[in-house]
């Protein structure tokens, strides 16, 4: 582990680089312990990075309903969308840490249910049809109301995803998107994928509450490094992913069936099953069409970023993403490579139209001399 000023501001900084790349989206969590997530604030993080970004745009991801009075949190929210100019995406979810609950006195068994009560009443804050009264065993609204509207209308919720399927069934009850984590967990297997089994709870409440789940607002992460090769993404990894599998071992309930002092047979787990691509662009191209083929479709894809390489490789890993994995699902180099193969194709028409332009041009010049010759030179 290292100095947690300097981890804090190297994230700042990737969120700098990821902007510079064409990145969409950066995601900022809430842990109060467990010592390897450090951020307690998504919002003092996302209003730093808004700072020095200029289109990016930055999630809490999640902010933990149940840690928060919903008036208090979503008035902070409200503020931190106008200070990012609408790029603000508001991620919300139970939490993962029981320990976080523990220590404000909190059951961790009641955070999904805290959840909802909170979402219920964040959505009707948002109304801004009136006051709003809720009294809960946790919080208490009387006649509250909103003083500011966000910048962006709507504001942009989404609900986190694991297994459960209350996230799911909150995002589709309200209107919001989705945050799937560990999202491609057994797709190697060809076992079913929770991708499609929370778009489908997703799209069942949305209809039964006269609403649609929006695709487009559904972001999907994987565990990912990339490199130029396989042996060198393994190679690069063997700074930190094995103490970050023991942690995300303690806290999820995931299984990796092998000794985690070895990170050659780790990377061979979460490679066959899915659950993270160590290796190439092309493998993270593979990776991520697997998971469009099995969900039916979503907004974004997000890498979890979890300090698994040193600095230096993490952000070579981002760049290479950026310079070969996003080309290919935006369509942005097709026309150049269309255009590229068109020209192999020619038969050399470009070099053949060259030379006999330029003899063409000889000749002319010749001529032109030619022509401008005195008598007493000719």
């Amino acid at each position: 582990m290292e100095d947690p000023t300097l981890q804090l501001e190297g994230d700042l900084d990737l969120a700098e680089l990821c902007d510079r790349l064409g990145f969409d989206e950066f995601w900022f969590g809430e842990h109060h312990s467990g010592g390897w997530q450090i951020i307690a604030s998504p919002e003092l993080m996302i209003a730093a990075a808004a700072q020095r970004t200029r289109r990016i745009r930055l999630g809490t991801g999640v902010a933990t309903l149940s840690y928060h009075h919903p008036f208090l949190l979503l008035d902070r929210i409200v503020q931190l969308d106008h200070l990012t100019r609408g790029r603000l995406i508001f991620g919300v979810g139970s939490g993962a840490l029981p320990l976080d609950a523990t220590m404000i006195g909190h059951d961790p068994m009641q955070a999904r249910r805290m959840m909802a009560e909170s979402l219920e009443a964040i959505t009707a804050l948002l109304r801004y049809d009136g006051p709003v009264t809720r009294k809960t065993d946790w919080f208490e609204l009387d006649r509250a109301v909103l003083h500011l509207r966000p910048f962006q209308w709507p504001l942009d919720i989404r609900v986190a995803a694991f297994k459960s399927p209350s996230g799911p069934q909150l995002a589709g009850r309200y209107g919001a998107g989705l945050v799937s984590f560990g999202a491609s967990a057994a797709i190697g297997t060809g076992s079913e994928n929770p991708l499609r089994t929370a778009a489908g709870i997703a799209e069942t409440e949305a209809r039964q509450a006269g609403l649609s789940f929006d695709r487009s607002r559904w972001s999907v992460m994987s565990l990912m490094h990339v490199a130029e090769t396989e042996a060198q993404a393994r190679a690069e990894v063997r700074h930190g992913l094995t103490e970050y599998i023991k942690y995300i071992r303690q806290i999820l309930p995931m299984n990796v069936p092998v000794d985690l002092d070895d990170p050659e047979a780790v990377i061979d787990v979460l490679m066959t099953t899915g659950t993270a691509v160590i290796g190439t662009p092309e493998q993270a191209i593979r990776h991520i069409e697997k998971m469009w083929e099995l969900s039916g479709g979503f907004g974004t894809f997000l890498i979890e970023q979890s300090d698994i390489a040193d600095p230096h490789a993490t952000r070579r890993s981002y760049e290479l993403f950026a310079r070969r994995v996003i080309p290919y699902f935006t369509a942005s180099t097709w026309p150049r490579v269309q255009a590229y193969q068109a020209e192999l194709q020619s038969g050399g028409l470009t070099r053949r139209t060259m030379a006999a332009a330029q003899a063409k041009a000889g000749v002319e010049y010749s001529h032109e001399v030619a022509d401008r010759r005195t008598p007493h030179e000719q």
